[in-house]
């Protein structure tokens, strides 16, 4: 390493981190009813429809109650290899409506399948983010032993974001990353994006790169050594995984930086949450980020919270610290939620 400033510490910390957030931003803009009439509307952005998301195809996506119809059930009649090690609870989701479709469901069941994250370039939402906010990650427990959070209040400095899910095709550094389903920027703050891959298994994070590479202070190209699976599937209450990667590239110009994230991801909650966009049933998605840069060592906390058929609808970051904050942190350095 050439040489290592306390603001790339800061800012690789911040992009990492909100990786996991922005994971499966992409499902939002895909989420679709199925079975019933609806009237089509056409649009370019987000602010265009009703919903506030709209499709690759420049389709409007209903809102989150068009978009439940726990009556349409299939069953293929056929096991569903891809949950073989899955919790009890996800492997009984196979007898419901999670059979392959080109529009998306919800059922509603609290476990998430590859069907129910439909991914691809061209995506768009909007998302309500705020920084240094005071937030409850905890929510309020129900009598069934679900949560319920509401995230729908409006906060000191909120700004919307719309994100977009870019194609890696023709771009500069896809040649880097062959296996590239999207990318999508991390932060409002910054410029860079992390790539993904989905397949049948995980969506997961490949590497952090700059928009171009025209200016060579700012080319950014960083690649994981183990993909991180950000989601696994099937996604259902008990799931849990730890992976740990080396990081390697180039940093706005320089290279070679090398450092270690450890990523220990588990989903520890479940209910109903709210935001500006509508209520859904979610799944929380806690992670905890252990980087190490040399010899100093961070954490960094993730509470991400996700629909079926919408991906990430909230998720709250902490700040990095020398010392986990737990899984319940009342400080966020950002909040964002789906907004029309």
């Amino acid at each position: 390493m050439r040489r290592t400033s306390s603001s790339f510490v800061a800012q690789l910390s911040l992009f990492s981190s909100l990786s996991l957030s922005l994971a499966a931003i992409g499902a939002l803009a895909s989420g679709c009813s199925a079975g019933k009439e609806s009237i089509v509307e056409t649009c370019n952005l987000g602010s265009d429809c009703a919903s506030g998301i709209c499709s690759s195809a420049g389709v409007c996506v209903p809102p989150p109650d068009a978009a439940i119809d726990t009556g349409s059930t299939v069953d293929t009649g056929s096991p569903d290899t891809a949950v073989a090690d899955a919790p009890a609870d996800a492997k009984a989701d196979t007898q419901a409506s999670d059979a392959p479709s080109t529009t998306c469901v919800p059922n509603n069941d609290f476990v998430i399948t590859p069907q129910e994250l439909p991914l691809g370039p061209g995506l768009k939402a909007t998302y309500r983010t705020a920084t240094t906010v005071t937030v409850d990650t905890t929510g309020a427990a129900q009598a069934d032993g679900t949560r319920k959070w509401d995230f729908s209040k409006a906060l000191a400095g909120d700004t919307d974001v719309l994100l977009v899910t870019s194609s890696p095709t023709g771009t500069w550094w896809a040649s880097s990353f062959p296996t590239a389903t999207y990318a999508v920027p991390l932060s409002s703050t910054t410029t860079v994006l992390g790539v993904f891959k989905l397949d049948a298994a995980a969506l997961s994070l490949l590497g952090v790169v700059s928009p171009t590479d025209t200016t060579l202070t700012t080319k950014t190209n960083i690649a994981y050594g183990t993909p991180v699976p950000v989601t696994k599937f099937n996604l259902a209450m008990g799931s849990k995984w730890t992976t740990t990667s080396q990081v390697t590239g180039t940093y706005n110009g320089v290279s070679p930086y090398i450092y270690t994230e450890k990523y220990d991801i588990s989903v520890d909650a479940k209910g109903q949450l709210t935001t500006p966009y509508g209520t859904f049933p979610v799944l929380r998605v806690s992670t905890l980020l252990t980087k190490t840069i040399g010899l100093v060592v961070t954490y960094t906390r993730t509470a991400g919270y996700m629909a079926e058929c919408f991906g990430t609808v909230a998720s709250a970051v902490s700040s990095a610290g020398t010392s986990d904050p737990g899984a319940e942190f009342a400080s966020a350095a950002e909040l964002r939620r789906l907004a029309p």
